[in-house]
């Protein structure tokens, strides 16, 4: 029931539209109307200035840290020691679900990567040291902060596993394996249209700003995503 409770909660934090919260306040209208159409801190960033972009990346982290770490806090008083993880995972992967899937917003939420590292803070700070080194490296050699995303979401999957290494499949960690590799794999989907566009050459660079009047190549194709 603990988990069920923290899970819902999870989600329902998760889901806050930072984004979109910002954009009405600041534009006095739906970001999704600008830019690529999505609610997360990079196109904040583009549309309405990298101030505002940082102030929403910072909410979209704190509201996958806080749920998770309220859940690890609250299991390590009421719960056995082998159900403590189990809660803070369940509490994690559904903060980063409803930031995805938001119900205030019918459901057309982000791609995760903030809330995901909110997350990973609590559960594996280890590995997630080391994934936002690549997103940094990827990211500032590129410029590209969607390939920077879907490297430094694979580098925690697998940097995660190799720390675990033989304890993966003990039945204390299977919660967080799963998570490793869960997670991960839902970030590289919700960002399947950058993809396309990384193939063919048309991503837009984190330096490209775009004004609150201009739609980028990118609206149409993130809008089809969710």
């Amino acid at each position: 029931m603990n988990i069920l409770i923290c899970s819902c909660i999870g989600f329902l934090v998760g889901g806050i539209p930072f984004g979109y919260l910002v954009g009405r306040l600041i534009l006095r209208d739906d970001i999704r109307n600008h830019g690529s159409g999505n609610i997360g801190a990079t196109n904040v960033a583009r549309v309405i200035g990298w101030k505002w972009g940082s102030v929403v990346l910072f909410l979209d982290a704190l509201k996958g840290l806080l749920p998770t770490w309220g859940a690890a806090c609250l299991a390590r008083t009421y719960e056995s020691e082998s159900m403590q993880i189990h809660m803070a995972v369940a509490t994690g992967i559904s903060a980063i679900l409803g930031h995805m899937y938001p119900v205030y917003l019918r459901l057309r939420g982000g791609k995760g990567v903030a809330t995901a590292l909110g997350v990973v803070l609590v559960l594996a700070p280890q590995a997630v040291l080391i994934a936002l080194a690549v997103f940094a490296v990827v990211a500032g050699a590129t410029r590209l902060v969607a390939l920077g995303s879907i490297l430094s979401a694979l580098a925690f999957g697998g940097i995660q596993l190799t720390l675990m290494g033989s304890r993966a499949l003990d039945a204390r960690n299977l919660s967080l394996t799963v998570f490793s590799v869960v997670v991960p794999l839902l970030i590289i989907w919700r960002h399947r249209s950058n993809i396309v566009r990384l193939v063919k050459g048309t991503e837009l660079t984190v330096t490209t700003p775009v004004g609150p009047d201009e739609e980028t190549p990118n609206t149409e194709s993130d809008q089809r995503d969710r």
